[in-house]
């Protein structure tokens, strides 16, 4: 009986076929809207829709998420058991006026996000939200058609939300 470790033959690896490199691609969405609630209704109505809530995955189901809504604090999205997806982290935070988060969002490639909520007293008790989302990067041509529609989604939650909690 032989100690000696047996080896296998294997084929060398087929090189892979050269691909196009991608070219840096930006993208920008902004949106403004006057929401019948008042400013800081609106921006608890926030910090729940980037958090417990949730934002919406792929066939409509919610992804919740977890915001520690501190300067450096991350947002995430936890699976349990040590797993998880890093979206970004906080920026800055003025409550109840202004949040940036910077990261890579869903994008799970070289890439870099920019959100902002930038929030205004408007009068009758309103609040203007100003939001934008700017991105740099190898960005999917899937996810840069997508991401409008997600975007306007989201945005008509927290409005819906904010108006339901003012009692409007």
């Amino acid at each position: 009986m032989s100690d000696a470790a047996t080896a296998t033959a294997t084929k060398p690896a087929r090189p892979a076929a050269p691909q196009q490199p991608q070219a840096v691609q930006t993208l920008e969405i902004r949106k403004e809207s006057v929401i019948d609630a008042p400013v800081e209704i609106v921006w608890e109505s926030i910090l729940e829709e980037l958090g417990p809530v949730g934002i919406p995955g792929e066939a409509g189901k919610s992804m919740p998420m977890k915001l520690e809504a501190w300067p450096g604090g991350r947002w995430f999205r936890d699976l349990g058991a040590g797993t998880g997806h890093l979206w970004g982290h906080v920026q800055v935070i003025k409550p109840p006026k202004l949040l940036e988060i910077a990261g890579p969002l869903f994008m799970s490639y070289p890439a870099t996000n920019h959100l902002q909520y930038r929030l205004a007293d408007e009068p009758g008790a309103k609040t203007r939200l100003t939001f934008a989302h700017r991105a740099i990067g190898l960005i999917a041509p899937d996810h840069a058609s997508g991401v409008q529609q997600g975007w306007n989604e989201i945005l008509e939650r927290i409005r819906k939300t904010a108006a339901r909690r003012a009692g409007r």
